[in-house]
């Protein structure tokens, strides 16, 4: 009997072969394409653990990365998440050396360009400048290189605005993954997405999921070729363990080599998102020219996020305000003469607050545990900011001159915004028991009357005061408190004695004494009433919701339910300059309480709510009712807004939503503005006979609780929003054009409002009433004014000014840095987005430059 040799092993896709065995030639009939295999390890720093095990394996996951790389000379990596570096680098300074070594080779390749991978519809537009700035910039200074392809594989929707901020941090592509093809109305596996100003980047859809098993990728493959569109010929697969992280493993590799051999499902190669983008650029006009255009938001998915957790909501939403704020006051100090701009302070509260926009801590999505750090780290990001403002605050206003009269306490009101506004200024004072009035900076009284004191003591000198005050933009302006009561002033502000009617020259409002509801708003300019023939309809929709945390598969939270019970309707305040009636409501164990607001002067109607929700797995909608036929529905979404249709569609929305009609055949509508709330509908007319704007005011799931897992009746489970929560809300009833109305922003005003704090008597060198920085409150709107980046830590730092045209039109604005002696006169193309640069030294030129703070066309140094 012969003895023979072992035959050659032939390709098989299970059993035992040889590792690093030849590429033998494909077969024939291999498919003709090409999958790009994208080695990934997406890491949530914060889900179903705490940041601190993210932090860990952070670096395990790295290491692991590294270790496949030494023992497969092909495979590539690729890591978004600019954070993740960070940690790594301040922890393992060896490892991270390793990583900067393949990156020079082209293996360790670093997408996305953003801090981390936040939810991408409630950060307000500086936010997501912010992302960009800090993480390109880090990926700069430790690597010579920045991304140049987006990526956000896990958020659950993306705003239609993003194209706009990735071309302006200097990314040309997007990977994503949600809405997936059972979402929505996109089809498409790769597809331009252009913004409302025209920006456009080549995006595609990341099919089936964004990681792997550990094993064999087949199964991986085969779902994702189920899912592309395989006339590209060239397509993305992804690969590698995630979540809590992991990456590529041995297996994973050796299989994608062992198919290739194979031939089953086309060439596979190790690569990159940014490979693959520009092998489809490099296709020509006419290729590109052939693909869909996406002209709106990428959604849905988890609709839920957008109300789950009201906490971190209004954290975010407070601790992104005061930085802005922060920055602003910051550089106005430079402007004033400072030689030192807080660059480090500030980046250290913008990191945090970065940091909690992650897509599993902003829409509620983490454990329990999480939101006590959430609440931590943003609180952090808020006291930094505080204590920049109150020191740029207290050395403005010892430079302001202020004869003495000891009669008098003066006080100083500080506007944070880049455009006048004229509020009422709740201010507590001291040692006055017979009651105070305001005067101007002239000695001219303002509208001002007495309210009631936060003190709840026999200290009868302690009172409050609530005056008007018109302080200039970016600025300030000086009053007086004087002692004795408000002097008699007569003005159009009436409230009826059961609260019922309230009405000034501009607006009439009635709510009904056996509901307590908003029944009719007035609009005496226009003689319409938005809410006419709304009286049946309710305002507070409770319901039972049994939706996981996430809102898994949820289309619409406009769901019939049952109305808050009214307990009682009070008077608080009736005199010249405002009026306040509170409306109190129940159910269950939960209380509403709702204080209607009207100034003698306003045609808005201010509403300070405080809602005390102790209902577990139950949703509560607060709905207006608006009595317009044709409605058309405006939302405002990060830099810009959208129109959407009014079919009922829990949508996210930042600040506002608008409802405009016809009302016997005229135009009107009404504009909905309210803070820190991002899950709104609007809903169509359907059996009730009227439209309206709904707004998911609070939901209580069980904490990370992920539909199909059922909840045990017998379980132990922590519910969210056990707890009292305020928020406020405008509603201006217009004409039929909300741009009128300027809800973004008046939004902002409400949301980060004036300070007032007292002052001495003392000699200076500024007037009674400034201006630093002014946008003329038209169209273009800016959002930001802060130092360079680019200036040394410990230098005065030039200006950064950002502004945004908002309604859609072209226009030359005329920006007056008067702090400077510096004006920026530029035309805005509509909904465009531009930045400059502005020195301190009027010898030297206003320079454009990107999001990234670099100039347009240069490569950074």
């Amino acid at each position: 009997m012969t003895k023979h040799s072992r035959a050659p092993i032939a390709n098989a896709p299970s059993g035992m072969q040889p590792r690093d065995m030849q590429p033998a030639p494909r077969p024939t009939a291999t498919p003709d394409r090409t999958l790009h295999m994208i080695g990934n390890a997406h890491l949530d720093p914060v889900w179903l653990w705490p940041w601190q095990e993210g932090y860990q394996e952070a670096r395990a996951t790295f290491a692991s990365a590294l270790d496949r790389m030494d023992e497969y000379p092909d495979f590539i990596f690729t890591c978004d998440q600019i954070v993740l570096l960070e940690w790594v680098e301040e922890q393992d300074p060896e490892l991270f050396a390793r990583i900067t070594q393949r990156v020079a080779e082209g293996r360790w390749v670093n997408v996305g360009g953003w801090w981390v991978e936040p939810d991408c519809n409630m950060p307000m537009g500086e936010s997501f400048a912010r992302q960009g700035l800090y993480g390109q910039r880090y990926l700069h200074n430790r690597f010579g290189m920045i991304a140049t392809s987006g990526m956000n594989v896990d958020p659950f929707g993306h705003a239609a605005s993003l194209p706009m901020v990735l071309r302006g941090q200097r990314m040309d592509s997007y990977c994503f993954l949600r809405p997936g093809p059972h979402e929505g109305d996109l089809d498409e596996t790769l597809f331009h997405w252009e913004s409302a100003d025209g920006s456009r980047v080549l995006a595609f859809r990341i099919p089936f999921e964004y990681c792997s098993p550990p094993g064999d990728v087949s199964g991986q493959t085969e779902k994702a070729l189920g899912q592309l569109d395989r006339s590209l010929g060239e397509m993305m697969v992804f690969y590698g363990v995630g979540n809590h992280g992991g990456g590529p493993t041995k297996a994973n590799i050796e299989s994608i080599h062992r198919y290739d051999r194979m031939g089953t499902f086309g060439r596979m190669i190790m690569s990159s998102p940014r490979a693959y983008f520009d092998e489809m650029l490099n296709r020509g006009e006419a290729f590109l020219g052939s693909l869909p255009v996406r002209r709106d938001d990428l959604q849905h998915h988890a609709p839920g996020c957008y109300s789950a957790h009201s906490g971190i909501k209004a954290w975010q939403r407070r601790a992104q305000h005061a930085v802005l704020a922060a920055e602003r006051w910051a550089a106005i100090e430079v402007g004033l003469g400072a030689n030192e701009y807080p660059r480090g302070d500030l980046e250290r509260a913008w990191k945090q607050v970065l940091f909690n926009q992650f897509h599993d801590t902003l829409p509620g999505s983490a454990i329990e545990q999480s939101y006590d750090d959430a609440r931590d780290q943003l609180g952090e990001a808020i006291a930094i900011s505080k204590r920049i403002i109150t020191r740029a605050h207290n050395r403005i206003a010892r430079r302001i001159a202020i004869p003495t009269d000891t009669s008098s306490q003066p006080v100083v009101v500080f506007n944070p915004h880049p455009w006048a506004v004229s509020v009422d200024v709740d201010m507590q004072y001291g040692a006055q028991p017979h009651g105070v009035h305001v005067v101007d900076n002239r000695g001219e009284p303002v509208t001002s009357q007495a309210t009631q004191s936060t003190a709840t003591t026999g200290d009868m000198s302690r009172g409050a005061v609530t005056f008007r005050a018109d302080v200039p933009a970016l600025g300030y302006a000086l009053y007086r408190i004087m002692p004795g009561p408000v002097h008699p002033e007569t003005t159009s502000l009436m409230v009826s004695d059961d609260g019922t009617v309230i009405e000034n020259d501009h607006v009439e409002l009635r709510l009904d004494p056996q509901t307590g509801n908003l029944v009719s708003l007035l609009h005496r300019a226009t003689g319409v009433d938005v809410l006419a023939g709304t009286a049946d309809q309710p305002r507070t929709v409770v319901c039972e919701d049994p939706t996981d945390t996430w809102g898994h598969r949820v289309v619409s939270y406009a769901w019939p339910g049952e109305s808050m019970r009214l307990d009682r309707i009070v008077v608080r305040e009736s005199g010249p300059l405002r009026s306040r009636v509170r409306v109190e409501r129940s159910w269950g164990s939960s209380s509403l309480i709702e204080e209607y607001l009207l100034s003698h002067d306003s045609a808005v109607v201010r509403v300070n709510v405080t809602l005390d929700w102790r209902e577990k797995a139950h949703l509560m909608k607060l709905r207006f009712p608006v009595a317009v036929s044709n409605p058309q529905a405006t939302y405002e979404i990060p830099y810009g807004t959208i129109e959407r249709p009014v079919d009922g569609a829990e949508e996210p929305a930042q600040s506002w939503v608008d409802l405009t009609g016809t009302v016997g055949g005229e135009a009107a509508g009404l504009t909905v503005i309210c803070t820190s709330k991002h899950g709104w509908d609007a809903s169509p007319a359907g059996d009730s006979g009227v439209p309206s704007i709904g707004i998911t005011a609070v939901r209580s799931p069980v904490y990370s609780w992920h539909d199909p897992r059922l909840l045990d009746p017998d379980g132990v489970y922590s519910f969210q929003d056990q707890a009292i929560q305020r928020f406020s809300l405008e509603l201006i009833a217009h004409d039929g054009d909300w741009r009128t109305a300027q809800p973004t922003r008046r939004a902002a005003a409400l949301e980060a409002p004036v300070r007032a704090q007292q002052e001495s008597f003392h000699d200076g060198d500024l007037a009674a009433r400034a201006s630093f920085a002014d946008d003329g409150g038209g169209s273009v709107l800016v959002t930001a004014v802060k130092g360079s980046e680019d200036t040394p830590t410990q230098a005065a730092a030039d200006f950064i000014v950002r502004a945004i045209e908002t309604e859609g039109k072209e226009t030359v604005s005329r920006i007056d840095l008067s702090v400077i002696g510096r004006v920026i006169e530029e035309p805005f193309a509509p909904h465009q987005l531009r930045t400059f640069r502005v020195p301190v030294d009027p010898e030297l030129p206003i320079v454009e430059v990107d999001l990234l703070e670099w100039p347009l066309g240069d490569e950074p140094a």
